[in-house]
């Protein structure tokens, strides 16, 4: 049985940590426009005593003892009501195996984040059935322009109390907007895309795919029947992104075998990966077990901006429109 956060409300405190990447990496103004936009929303903001630590310039981050120490301190604290993650990285892994998870269940409150949480996230979904989220980092707030419609399905999920449909951005960046915040190149959105038409309905799984497949075969890859897979990817594989995500997907089926994936919705690719349609096509039409399974592609979560939130252990349905919620219907 899922465990759901409790929504939050004004006055709420939330509490920043980084058991990825550290504070440290932000700029001063970016941290400033972050803070203030979250306590415009009527939100206390927080910070963990070791979210600007970094042990080692390589890893840019806190020993795993003191990124341990903000979560666990975070999820104990009362007054805290939700968790946002700094940044992501590549190494919050590190830190599963020495999280406190019954505490967690004890103390159940919204965690939010992307990127490489989604190894935390998804974690923390298996071990303790509650439901976590897939969505802004703290530092995504300290976005001067193209924040709107981040916000809004923020608030949508955390703040509102309905189902949330689901409909694209009007336009979407993929540039280094930290460095600059007044020269940002954005692009009109086509919205989202079906190569596999159909409705579906079931559990919510995913965030970023090759960080989601570093728990294959581990006590933290959830182990959900009837699934609805959310998946992405970044700019890291560069021109060889095509060859990158398919044998990931694929590598993710394999895990997979035995559970029913009813549906699959795949986040916007960034400008460096030179993605299209006929691309797209050629993975899917390689795996012979997605061939009657409902594929929308182009959705505004990964790594391009804006991005909804979505709820991991939540639930997605889609008739006429796309449709998510943390609780069942």
């Amino acid at each position: 049985m899922s465990i759901i956060p409790e929504k939050l409300k004004k006055g709420d405190e939330i509490r920043v940590i980084a058991p990825s990447r550290s504070m440290n990496l932000l700029s001063e103004e970016t941290i400033k426009i972050a803070t203030s936009r979250l306590e415009k929303m009527g939100f206390k903001v927080t910070f963990g005593k070791n979210v600007s630590k970094v042990f080692d310039k390589e890893y840019s981050c806190a020993t795993i003892e003191d990124r341990i120490e903000d979560l666990h301190d975070a999820f104990k604290d009362k007054n805290v009501k939700a968790i946002l993650t700094v940044i992501g990285g590549f190494n919050v892994n590190q830190i599963l195996d020495y999280i406190d998870y019954n505490l967690i269940k004890e103390n159940p409150k919204i965690l939010c984040g992307f990127s490489d949480i989604t190894a935390l996230a998804n974690a923390i979904y298996a071990k303790t059935g509650l439901v976590t989220y897939s969505g802004p980092h703290y530092s995504s707030f300290g976005m001067l322009k193209g924040c709107e419609y981040t916000i809004e399905y923020f608030k949508k999920m955390f703040i509102e109390d309905n189902e949330i449909e689901i409909t694209s951005s009007k336009e979407w960046s993929d540039d280094h907007w930290f460095i600059d915040q007044e020269n940002r190149k954005m692009f009109k959105n086509e919205g989202m895309i079906e190569i596999n038409k159909g409705n579906f309905e079931g559990t919510i799984i995913g965030g970023n795919l090759c960080t989601l497949n570093l728990l294959q075969g581990t006590s933290y890859m959830p182990n959900d029947d009837n699934i609805v897979l959310f998946i992405e990817d970044d700019e890291m594989a560069g021109k060889d992104y095509t060859r990158e995500f398919d044998r990931n997907l694929q590598s993710l089926l394999h895990s997979l075998k035995g559970k029913k994936i009813n549906g699959i919705v795949v986040g916007r690719a960034q400008v460096s990966n030179k993605m299209n349609i006929d691309k797209w096509k050629t993975i899917f039409k390689t795996k012979k077990e997605l061939e009657n399974i409902p594929i929308i592609l182009n959705a505004d979560f990964g790594h391009t901006t804006p991005i909804f939130t979505f709820p991991i252990g939540g639930y997605a349905k889609k008739i006429d429109k796309l449709i998510i919620k943390s609780n069942r219907w």
